[in-house]
């Protein structure tokens, strides 16, 4: 497992098949696909920025890497390892040497990045438009208020902020007329058109709108003045913000007592997108939507106004008894196309005991590349905790990046088929495309109008070589190559470029197993099924994971076991393969696959953080790790079972979403005696710090900020240890991540 760690270090890259099948057939007796999870801005510190463009094959657009053949003498020649095109060196390249290389032909930068002076863009401040729902009680409003006005204090002072709050009616708060408040209301129960907003807000008030053409910024006939009325820098509206917060209050339409509040979110969201798009396209601009309950009124409603009727369950969309549920699902699909052709990003924070509609925004939250945190109140750790992160800077800063664009080069005997994560199709078609369609496919380029230093994208390939023996055995050039470019404007404003470029050995024919098996990720294996499954129960009818994950496990065990044929206990796996059933197991009774106990909202959750974060968290999420922390020996991770349980061990568990501090009896009842408090005890004191400690280091290292809980043996919270998918019949080793 090292040496994959090792090259995730270097590139971001984790492959389940680091030495791939040669032909198509034999991929396809792999069962688990050729594929990549790629973390693209996970940060490297020793990578080196150019400052200069990439050179670019004249063929396939590909970027000039350390597998390119380089001819030094007096021609100057680099040939592309991708189409073995032929390619002259500019003149700017011609004192290049064996001696005298430029960086991007290092062999340890296969990794790098490109910021070319001609190409920068035009610095642009970041956006924040906050989207509020006030139909919720006064006292989580005023969670909400005192975390909003915190975390103003800390934004950019150049970054620009917006606000919108939302009940029965959409209220636009222009915060470029600080005398007075001056809001513009919008009718929550009907849908609102770019025109209805532009006229409504004056944005054309003093002088004649354009009579033909897209209205969108500066650029397009807007003044700099209609729009500083709604997004203002912080530092010249922080008061006027700050005294709308402090007297915020609660929707003021009466609900009567057998109905739920008018809450028209889709409404809202709808026009905070046409208000970025006027003002600000293509700017990375933030949606930010604070969501307090479900949407009952308007375009995107997920229940009706009526108490008695309730939200949609998972049986009721089995069935397909939900009426509203498509409808909603189909007004945030067009929702996320407009927010991706903007390049503007949509995040979410909902905090409610009961459920907002999660799995209908679902789609526009993803494909724009959004955040998304559920707790279930304003009031929560988890909220306050995650909001702090986004905004805070420093060595736990997300990394907050947007106008990325994502492509993909390869050797032609590999296909694309798709990417499984956070980014929406650009339609890029071409030869590199497969027939077969997993996720967003058909295309090789993706955008990614939001992402950070953790976002990480699954990319399934096909082998398109036939079976061809004498080719294979001829074949001068076993490798398969892959580069992955990334464009993306950082936090500070900068254009980049980043280049990964991979180079994996192909094998073929009789004796071409043990070689797979030596290059088998397990781990990134478990992950590319949890995403495969994940996304086959969302877009397959009458999709049954149990017994796919079931027939693909038995497949590949056939495959790749030693076993006497009618002699079960003579089965046998190799090491690479021995904790990969281990996860299959656990991710059988996962929450990405088991929705019994779970909404449709939580389960969205779940499935929407797995598609978005790397290897390791991934893992966590499929099977938790657990660690004890003994008198006897120091932290070290044991058996994901209730035998792990004594009275003089301390447990820390980590489910990725909740971390359990659990206290043996005997620890339990020494730390009520305060025996930690006494100096002669000084060794039990730290025993109890030890494991408080560490979980807090991995609470801010992570995001959405996981639930803590610290209980003891026998305590009210001890439960959570016989509830999958922690612990209960069944249960097996944990691996110890």
């Amino acid at each position: 497992m090292t040496e994959f760690l090792e090259l995730e270090t270097q590139d971001a890259v984790r492959m389940p098949w680091n030495v791939l099948p040669g032909s198509k057939s034999e991929a396809a007796q792999c069962v688990i696909p050729v594929s990549a999870i790629y973390t693209p801005l996970k940060p490297f510190p020793n990578t080196p920025t150019l400052p200069y463009a990439p050179l670019r094959c004249r063929n396939c657009r590909s970027v000039l890497n350390p597998f390119s053949i380089v001819d030094f003498s007096s021609t100057k020649i680099w040939i592309c390892c991708f189409c073995l095109q032929r390619n002259h060196f500019p003149q700017n390249y011609q004192s290049i040497s064996e001696t005298n290389m430029p960086a991007e032909l290092f062999p340890q930068y296969t990794t790098i990045e490109y910021e070319s002076p001609t190409e920068k863009a035009a610095m642009t401040n970041p956006v924040f438009l906050f989207v509020i729902d006030t139909c919720v009680i006064e006292e989580e409003i005023g969670y909400l208020k005192s975390s909003l006005l915190q975390v103003l204090g800390t934004l950019p002072e150049n970054c620009l902020i917006g606000l919108i709050t939302f009940g029965t009616y959409v209220h636009v708060h222009e915060l470029g007329f600080g005398q007075i408040p001056k809001v513009y209301v919008f009718k929550g129960s009907k849908e609102v058109s770019k025109d209805q907003v532009l006229e409504q807000m004056g944005f054309f008030a003093n002088k004649p709108k354009p009579i033909t053409g897209v209205i969108a910024g500066v650029r397009d006939g807007l003044s700099q003045e209609s729009i500083s009325r709604f997004l203002l820098p912080a530092s010249e509206c922080e008061f006027t913000l700050n005294s709308i917060l402090e007297e915020l209050q609660r929707d003021p339409w009466p609900v009567p007592a057998d109905q739920r509040a008018a809450r028209c979110t889709g409404t809202a969201l709808s026009v905070a997108a046409h208000l970025l798009g006027i003002c600000v396209p293509g700017s990375g601009a933030r949606i930010m939507a604070f969501l307090g309950g479900p949407s009952t009124e308007g375009p995107g409603a997920i229940v009706s106004k009526i108490l008695s009727e309730p939200i949609r369950s998972h049986k009721d969309l089995d069935k397909d008894s939900a009426p509203l549920y498509h409808k909603a699902v189909k007004f945030y699909e067009g929702l996320s196309k407009q927010l991706v052709h903007q390049g503007h990003v949509l995040d979410v924070f909902a905090c409610a005991l009961e459920q907002v509609g999660l799995a209908e925004l679902k789609v526009a939250n993803e494909k724009t590349g959004g955040l998304v945190v559920l707790a279930e109140s304003f009031g929560h750790s988890v909220f306050k905790d995650s909001l702090k992160q986004v905004f805070q800077s420093g060595g736990n800063d997300l990394g907050l990046s947007s106008n990325g664009i994502f492509e993909v080069n390869c050797s032609k005997d590999v296909k694309v088929q798709g990417v499984i994560g956070p980014c929406a199709s650009l339609a890029k078609k071409g030869p590199l495309c497969s027939e077969v369609v997993v996720g967003q496919g058909n295309t090789t380029a993706w955008k990614m109008c939001g992402l950070d230093k953790t976002t990480s994208l699954c990319l399934i390939f096909e082998v398109a070589k036939k079976e061809n023996p004498d080719a294979i055995a001829q074949s001068a050039n076993p490798q398969f190559y892959f580069q992955f470019l990334t464009y993306y404007q950082n936090p500070s404003g900068q254009m980049r470029l980043r280049v990964t470029t991979l180079s994996r050995r192909w094998v073929a024919g009789p004796g071409s197993v043990q070689d797979l098996i030596a290059g088998f990720d397990q781990e990134a294996a478990a992950v590319v099924m949890s995403r495969q499954v994940s996304f086959k129960m969302e877009t397959e009818a009458d999709f049954d994971p149990i017994r796919w994950l079931d027939k693909s496990l038995i497949h590949i065990c056939s495959r790749f076991g030693d076993y006497q044929k009618d002699s079960p206990s003579s089965f046998t796996l190799s090491p690479r393969f021995s904790i990969f059933p281990q996860f299959m197991f656990h991710l059988r009774r996962s929450q990405f696959v088991q929705v019994f106990g779970n909404s449709p909202d939580e389960t969205a959750y779940f499935r929407m953080i797995l598609n978005r974060e790397n290897v390791a968290n991934s893992v966590v999420m499929i099977q938790p790790s657990l660690i004890t922390y003994s008198f006897q020996s120091g932290p070290e991770p044991v058996l994901l079972d209730v035998a792990a349980i004594a009275a003089d061990r301390i447990l820390l568990l980590d489910s990725f979403f909740t971390i359990v501090v659990f206290h043996g009896s005997t620890i339990a009842q020494w730390r009520k005696a305060g025996y930690h408090e006494q100096p002669e005890h000084q060794a039990f004191a730290q025993l109890l710090k030890t494991p408080r400690e560490d979980a807090e280091a991995i609470i801010r290292e992570r995001f959405p900020v996981p639930r803590l809980v610290i209980c003891d043996q026998y305590g009210s919270q001890s439960y959570i240890w016989h509830s999958p998918p922690f612990f209960g019949e069944g249960s097996v080793a944990c691996s110890g991540h």
